[in-house]
């Protein structure tokens, strides 16, 4: 009995350990994500201040150096971006996770598995490198000058596929195996068994993927800022040269001051709403709020 006990305080000792070191590294990694937000806030401030939130949205141009702030057209790039990039990646990435699961023989998947995790473990400049050289060349030889919102569109694709593509992979492994049997013994042909079945029951996971991919599209910077041009205006096509705001920041930072430099960052408050719009929207997702 006293053997049992010794055990059973132990195991007790141990969980309330584990339970308040959890805690202690929850409460870090928020006291890291509020200060940066203060951090932004603080910084931004006198920009708010001294110029207004409306004039970064009706300013005529962005040119500091003239006192002109306006950022809605590296919004747009950015938004443009995104969506073109999710809009291509979202199918690819899905139909990938299907055709791993569902259609290609073990031999095949595995590798493929391993393929599209290598490829989600490639640096971003990396990525720039090849779209600079490869592919900026050959929309230029389609339509100059090269560089331009399409170039940006489809290394974001790439650099977001594996993303959503993992993703999708881990929601279909968990659909509960005796939703599939049920399916079969019903006689449903494998396409319809995926559509009526397999998609509901993994629904949150995949919308959480695409929450996921939207995030890393928004954020990247170093591929975009190489093949996307840096030219600030509304694009009017996808051949047009575009800045976002994250290539806009990391290319002015080193020199700005001021209110220039303020302004910068506003762009990252505007850049961290966006971001924290998407956390709780997966959050949202993740429990299957939507479609209750």
């Amino acid at each position: 009995m006293t053997s049992s006990n010794s055990n059973t305080s132990s195991r007790w000792a141990t969980d309330h350990l584990l339970s308040w070191f959890l805690w202690g590294t929850a409460m870090m990694a928020g006291t890291i994500a509020l200060l940066i937000m203060v951090f932004l806030v603080l910084e931004a401030l006198p920009a708010l201040q001294h110029i207004g939130l409306v004039r970064f949205f009706t300013d005529s141009s962005w040119h500091p150096a003239e006192g002109l702030y306006n950022l809605a057209p590296m919004l747009w790039g950015t938004l443009f971006a995104m969506a073109g990039s999710v809009l291509i990646a979202t199918p690819l990435g899905i139909l990938s996770a299907i055709f791993c699961h569902y259609y290609a023989p073990p031999a095949l998947a595995g590798p493929y598995r391993r393929l599209i995790e290598l490829l989600a473990g490639i640096p971003s400049v990396v990525y720039g490198f090849w779209g600079l050289v490869v592919l900026v060349p050959l929309i230029g030889e389609v339509h100059p000058p090269g560089p331009s919102l399409l170039a940006g569109i489809l290394i974001l694709t790439i650099m977001i596929l594996p993303t959503i593509a993992l993703m999708a992979d881990a929601s279909l492994a968990h659909v509960p195996q005796h939703y599939l049997r049920g399916a079969a013994a019903l006689g449903l042909p494998r396409w319809a068994m995926i559509r009526r079945v397999v998609f509901p029951a993994a629904k949150s996971g995949l919308f959480t993927g695409v929450i996921l991919e939207t995030g890393r599209a928004i954020g990247e910077t170093m591929a975009i800022l190489m093949v996307c041009g840096n030219v600030v205006q509304t694009p009017s096509s996808l051949f047009d040269p575009v800045r976002t705001l994250t290539a806009n920041i990391a290319l002015e930072m080193a020199y700005a001051l001021g209110d220039h430099r303020a302004a910068l960052f506003v762009s990252g408050l505007v850049l961290m709403a966006m971001i924290v719009a998407l956390i709780v929207s997966a959050e949202w997702i993740s429990r299957g709020r939507i479609y209750d």
